[in-house]
């Protein structure tokens, strides 16, 4: 579920200072949004990035698939949540609820072509909770290590009850990452999790679904891409295994193999 950890480069991003200053769009809370929108050619879905736990628009994933885009004329857009990236608001205060309501204001205020959604680990829950409150625009949805109830899996399987108690008294824990430093996850965001739960009922998307997964994940147990799959109503849904990817699948050759799933689902979607 973690792309890139704050001060723990782990997906290479590109520096912002190389690129042009972000958009900004206000949400719901009065803070200001950043994202990053190219139009393209009409006919085609746009692809709309959604980033992992605490990583922004500039990490490997996300810079790919503006250069994928570009290539093809297919609109793109990428933004961060609010407190990641260049985003206003408080990273410690955010929940995947205000995430989610982060991702519909941007989805609702900058775009009006049908949609793509790729969600990376958290961000693919967010997109999955964003697909099916908006079934007319959402098309399409590509996961890659999607992690919907990753709140849930850490508190009831990863965390003890001594750190569970510790995280109630200081108000976060420091998660063991295979990714690099100690992952800090935030109280808020554990316990306002339990309330957008997917994977304990069917998730009414209708659309393809195309969810990319890497076997050696240490992070999201490989099997997470099953269960979605198994969730899905009508089943649309494919998994798509990497038997030698780890959680961030940011590789040259797992890049090209997003690139193509995109371009397959854009042109199923366009046909």
């Amino acid at each position: 579920m973690f792309s890139t950890l704050r001060g723990v480069s782990t997906n290479t991003p590109i520096p912002e200072a190389s690129v042009p200053p972000p958009e900004k769009l206000i949400n719901q809370r009065g803070q200001a949004l950043a994202y990053r929108y190219s139009p393209g050619q009409k006919g085609l879905p746009a692809v709309i990035y959604l980033h992992g736990y605490a990583s922004d628009m500039m990490a490997t994933k996300a810079q790919y698939l503006a250069g994928f885009c570009v290539g093809r004329n297919q609109s793109y857009l990428r933004f961060d949540y609010s407190g990641n990236g260049a985003s206003e608001g408080a990273f410690s205060e955010g929940t995947i609820g205000q995430w989610s309501e982060d991702a519909l204001a941007i989805i609702d205020g900058v775009t009006a072509e049908n949609l793509i959604l790729v969600g990376s680990s958290m961000g693919g829950w967010i997109g999955l909770a964003c697909a099916m409150k908006r079934p007319e625009r959402i098309k399409g949805f590509i996961g890659i290590a999607a992690a919907p109830d990753f709140t849930d899996e850490i508190w009831n399987r990863r965390m003890d009850e001594a750190a569970r108690n510790a995280c109630r008294r200081d108000g976060s824990y420091a998660l063991p990452s295979s990714l690099g430093e100690p992952l800090r996850l935030y109280r808020g965001l554990l316990e306002e999790g339990q309330n957008h739960l997917l994977l304990d009922k069917p998730i009414a998307f209708s659309g393809p679904m195309i969810l990319l997964q890497g076997r050696q994940d240490a992070e999201v147990p490989w099997e997470t891409a099953y269960r979605i799959a198994e969730k899905v109503t009508p089943a649309k849904a494919r998994v798509v295994m990497v038997e030698d990817g780890d959680h961030r699948l940011a590789r040259d050759q797992d890049l090209e193999l997003l690139g193509r799933s995109v371009a397959e689902m854009s042109t199923k979607l366009s046909a």
